[in-house]
Order: C-alpha cells, then structure tokens, then sequence
C-alpha cells in the first residue's frame, strides 16, 4: 500500500486513530481554543479547501454528526449514557459546535443555489455527513442562550475568560441568525446582524491569546471515516489573524451588499455590482452566490422588478427616451391591426430573446476574476449574435414608428437609420470586450513586451465613435418636438446626462491607453522592459497576437487590428513626422514620448472630469465610495505615468550616444502593487 494513495495505510506501530479522550473536561481557555480553531477551519472551507482538510478533521465535529442524529438530543459528545455535569463541554461547546454546522448547513445551501465552479471556488462535497439541515435553526438558537446564560451565572469563572466566550457565543449565534435571513433573503434584519457580527470582531482578537489550542482535538485521521475516493491529503491549517481579517471582510461585504436592492436604474445597478465585485479582496464565495441571489430570485428582478422592466429602464436611458416603443400602453391593444399591438408583439419577444444574455453579464461579474473574464469571452460572442438579430428586429420596427431617416451631408446622400435595438446590443457588446481586456491586465495575463500592443484604445476608440453617433439621433429626435411632457423630458435629461458621463470616460480611458502604449513602445525600443527567453519554440509573434485576439477574432465589429496593423501602431515611426528632429531611431523614440506625454496629461484631464461627476450622474449611487477611490487611483497612475515619460525622455537625452539602458533602468510594479489594477505603469529610474 502507498502511504500517499490509501487513507487507511498504516505504519508499524500506528493506530488507527489517535488517542484523544473527547470527554475530557474543558478548561475555560481549552474551550476558547477549541472556539478559535474552529472558527480557522470554517474560514478555510470558505476560502475553498475540503471539509475533509478543515472543520471535518476535528474529533468534535466528527462525533456530532456521525452517525447521523436523527433527534438533536442525540448530536452529543457521549452518547452512551445521559450527560450529567461538564457543562463547559457538554453546554457551551456543544452549543457552540451544533451552531457552527448549522452555519456551514446554510451557506453550502446558498451557494447551492446559484452559479459557481466546483473545486474553483468553493468544494461542496460532504462525504456522506449532513450538515444538521433537518433541524431548525431556532432550535439551535435556543441552545445558544441556554449556553450564553449558563457562562454568565458561573461565579468562579474567570472574568477574562468569561468574556471571551460569551463574545464567542454572541457571534456564533448572530452569525447564525444573519445567514438564516440570508437564506429567506430578507433585508433590514439581516444588515443589522451583519454589522453587530462586524461589532464584536475586536473583542475575539483581542481575546485570542487567552485561548490554549488543542492541537490534539484535530487529526487528518479523520479523513479515514469520510466517504470519499480522493487521496490522503494534508490538513489546512491558517493563522487566527488570517481567519479574523476574512471572517471581518464577510460580515462588512454581507452588510453592504443588501444596497443592491436599492433601485435607482439598471446602469447604476450595473455599476454597483462590478464596483462590489472589484473589492480587494474580492468578496467570498458566499457573498457573491448572496449576491447572485438579490439580483435575480423567483423570476424578479431585486425581488421586485420584471425583466422587462429592467431592461426597458436600460433602452431608456440609452437609445430610447421616451419613446413609443417602450410604452407600457402598447400591453393594453388587442386590435392585431393597431401598429401597437405589433410593437409590444415584437418587443416582447426581444425581451425574451435578450433576457438570458443580459442577465448572464452580471452572473458573469459575480464569478471570481479569472472566471470572469473567460465566461464575458463566451459571453460576448452571444452578444454578436443579439446585435445582428436586434438590427433585423429595428429595421421591421420601423414600418409601425414612421421613423425617418437622418440623411448623409456626403454627395452619396446615403440614409442613415438610428437602429437603436441594434445600438443597444452593441453598447453592451463594446462594454465586454473593454473589461475582457481590463482584466487582462489585472489577471497579468499580457507580457511585458506585449503591453503596448493590447488595443485597449482600439476597442474605446469605436466605444467613443458609437456613443457620438447615439447623441446624435437622440438629440436630433428631442428636436423634432416641443411638446414633451415634463415626465418625457426628465427621461430626456436622463439619457443626456448618461450619453455624457459614458463618452467622458470613455474619451479618459482612451487618452490614457494611448499614452501607456506609447511608452511601453519607447521602453520596448530602449529595451528596458523585462523581456521573455529569445528562443521560444513553436511561438511567433503573429501566433501570440492570434492567441490574444482569440475572444474576439469571430465579431464582425469592432474590426480586429490585425497584427501587421499592431505592429506598425506600436513602432517609433507610427505618428511621428518627418524632420529633422526625428531622424533618427533615438530621436523616433523622444517624439514617441512626446506623444506619450500629451496623451497623458489630457488623459489626467479627462478623469478628474470624470470624477467631478455627481453619484446619480456617474451612476454609482451606493457604490460612490468605491467609484471614487477607483478614479482617483487611475489619477494617481495618470501622474506616475507622467513622472515615468518625463524620466524617460531625461534618460534618453543624457545617453549621449550610449544606450538608454546604461542610464535608466525599469522596473514593472509587482502583482497587485499598481496603483490600479487596469493601468500597469513601469516605475524609472534614473542611474548615477
């Protein structure tokens, strides 16, 4: 037998399992350790290891619920005979314990529930143990007070102790109560419970070092009863500090969450969930399951909303202000005949087509950020298809609005139709590929020598293009009347104010792409970045563009750059004139830096424009805090990035002939030390 493949492998002289007296009587700061341990263990599972290397190795856990109880009298330590005295173990602890499970029992029910990857995520396995799921809560619960009341009337326990496990039990049973809510999805209770878990957080510190561990209470031995195939594998053990911080970012991540129900448009709800979901560290897996659960439950929208209201609530704040195809009256003709009746016919059915896709880009945002980025590439690709189906769906719209077209000032006179389904789509579709490429700098998929060829400002560029072009039908249609309504011009006003704060930052983003894709070329051409081995087998540069270019190589539009149009984008003599100043290569490259330093300056324009923006503006109501500190850090970068091309072209004149490299040097920010996370900017340094 292999020690490494078979569990119930045995060495000379080794038991089955160890030695440990379970009935032992608990000290107070035995029974503190135990607390903490436990409470390490539960945080490692919600981290994503197995049961069978966290809370299932301990002796405890393991004796409570097997064999399986089927009355909560028999989920005790000893059950041979009654229990009579040792209440620190047989009281508190067990109290303590059965809570715990009960815990585990609703979170591996919510996230049950909704989309995650298995052993990516979170490893739902229980190896044949039930998680005390046929007993109520409130049974539990009363087991607790019976536990709290029973600490607070001992005399001669020691004061210190006495409020460590009180602060224990007050946590286990609001932690308790909280994630019962958050199975019922009910809010104002819940959100309370959450901060007052968050409350009691320094006191468990604080109190920590009162506890005395028992090492002996857990063994990986343990895995030897479970049903499983899986191999023999270590026991995961965490630090208490590193359990702490976790179980503090759950409970304030549980509490804010809730404000997703507060409804104040789809493009703020949109924001709100990708600016929660962009947490560092990014929220567990039972927040963001929690999470999927508020947005979409029993076919409602929050709880509240249909789909296609939501969806019409987009339309309207984008392309479609106040418009006859959105009418809510149109649900109300019979008459086949009435081109009303034909519009809300065919509208609905757009819903039902786009209903899926729509949803599945914030199910997509709720996965962890690898996961994110390669389901928006499958997503994006379902987005095409919407688009192409959508203008189809616009041109028949037309034959019942009595839409005129805007003609072409050329000589062709060509007409030009608003398609605003069809615009909509493509919005959407131009909003994936930019964070499938944002996030491919925060996942540190690009090397070095690729940074300044990711067309992030290609893909913003069209962004920009297509938001101009959806201004200009929507101011042209405001025009046509003046008779609007007051409620017809508030919507107006929304979609300006929209069209507005999405072309700012879009023309923000764009500045700054352009200015760090400038000195990445002028690092590549001083060769100070970092490079790869030069010998590669079986990789060229045009395999690696195709391999980058991948997500998006089957979209009819935007038009993927090509990698010879890549290539000549990213040389020193793209977008530099001819003179005499530019010459030469080195005096290619200071243009290059030039460019560089006028597209960043702009660009830290833009963004402080974007950040004077007000939160119903910028769409980020109940996210304001996290928007903000996400602009002002691509500020930060915005200066960094100045200070690096000012270094640059320093370094560069003082070469005198020498490499640039023997009087500057780069160094690339390491994993998650940027200043954000979408904007990479090398730190240069000058050498003596």
């Amino acid at each position: 037998m292999d020690p490494k493949m078979d569990s119930g492998y045995l060495k000379d002289g080794e038991t089955l399992e160890d030695e440990f007296d379970i009935l032992k009587e608990l000290l107070p700061e035995e029974v503190v350790g135990l607390m903490d341990q436990l409470l390490c263990h539960e945080m490692a599972w919600h981290m994503g290891h197995p049961l069978s290397q966290s809370l299932f190795t301990s002796y405890h856990i393991d004796r409570l619920l097997w064999p399986e109880p089927k009355k909560l009298e028999e989920a005790s330590f000893d059950r041979q005979t009654p229990v009579t005295g040792n209440d620190m173990l047989h009281v508190v602890f067990r109290a303590y314990c059965l809570a715990l499970i009960k815990c585990c029992d609703h979170v591996h029910r919510r996230i049950g529930a909704e989309h995650y990857y298995e052993e990516e995520d979170f490893v739902s396995n229980l190896y044949n143990r039930n998680l005390l799921s046929d007993f109520d809560g409130s049974q539990i619960e009363m087991l607790l007070h019976e536990a709290i009341h029973l600490t607070e009337q001992q005399s001669k326990l020691d004061e210190a102790c006495r409020r460590a496990i009180l602060a224990r039990l007050t946590l286990r049973q609001r932690i308790l109560k909280a994630m019962e809510l958050d199975l019922n999805l009910v809010k104002p209770n819940g959100v309370q419970l959450w901060r007052d878990c968050e409350d009691l957080l320094p006191e468990i510190r604080q109190t920590q070092t009162l506890g005395t561990p028992a090492k002996e209470a857990f063994s990986v031995k343990m895995q030897r009863k479970l049903a499983s195939s899986v191999p023999p594998r270590p026991m995961v053990e965490i630090k208490f500090e590193d359990a702490h911080a976790f179980l503090h970012n759950l409970c304030r991540d549980a509490a804010d969450v809730y404000h997703v129900l507060d409804y104040n448009g789809c493009s703020n709800l949109l924001t709100f969930t990708y600016m929660f979901q962009s947490r560092k560290p990014q929220p567990a897996i039972y927040i963001r399951c929690l999470l999927q659960s508020l947005l979409f439950h029993d076919m409602r929208v929050l709880g509240k909303i249909t789909i296609t209201t939501l969806i019409y609530d987009d339309l309207a704040e984008l392309v479609l202000p106040a418009d006859v195809l959105l009418d809510p009256a149109n649900g109300n003709v019979e008459a086949p005949h009435d081109p009303r009746f034909q519009l809300a016919k065919k509208m609905s059915g757009f819903v039902l087509r786009i209903g899926d896709p729509f949803l599945d880009i914030f199910r997509a945002i709720c996965m962890n950020r690898s996961r994110a980025r390669r389901m928006l590439c499958h997503l994006v690709l379902e987005w095409e298809s919407v688009q192409l189906e959508a203008e189809k769906l616009d041109a028949e719209l037309r034959q019942h609005t009595g839409e005129k077209p805007l003609m072409d000032g050329g000589p062709t006179g060509t007409e030009i139709w608003s398609f605003p389904l069809s615009s909509w789509a493509y919005y959407y579709k131009l909003r994936q590929l930019e964070w499938i490429v944002q996030l491919g700098f925060e996942l540190g998929i690009y090397q070095n020598d690729e940074l300044s060829a990711m067309h992030l400002s290609h893909v913003v560029g069209a962004k920009i293009q297509h938001i101009e072009r959806i201004q200009t039908f929507v101011t042209r249609r405001f025009r046509q009347s003046k008779r609007w309504s007051a409620k017809d011009r508030h919507s107006f006003r929304q979609c300006f104010s929209f069209l507005e704060v999405t072309l700012t930052e879009a023309s923000a983003t764009q500045w700054f792409a352009i200015a760090l894709s400038k000195l990445y070329t002028a690092l590549s051409h001083f060769k100070l970045l970092p490079s790869r081995p030069q010998r590669l087998p079986y990789s060229t540069c045009e395999l690696r563009h195709a391999l980058r270019m991948r997500p998006f190589m089957q979209l009819s539009i935007p038009e993927v750059p090509s990698y010879s149009e890549l290539a000549a984008a990213t040389s020193t003599t793209f977008g530099v004139e001819k003179s005499e100043g530019a010459s030469s290569t080195e005096g290619q490259a200071l243009s290059i830096l030039e460019i560089a330093d006028e597209a960043s300056r702009v660009g830290r324009k833009e963004w402080e424009a974007v950040s004077k923006f007000g939160a119903q503006a910028a769409r980020c109501v109940n996210c304001e805090e996290g928007w903000r500190k996400s602009v002002k850090d691509v500020i930060r970068a915005c200066i960094i990035c100045s200070i690096a091309i000012a270094t640059a072209k320093k370094g560069a004149m003082n070469a005198q002939g020498k490499p640039v490299r023997k009087v500057l040097q780069a160094e690339m920010p390491a994993e998650g030390k940027s200043y954000h996370e979408f904007w990479v900017v090398p730190k240069l340094t000058l050498q003596a």
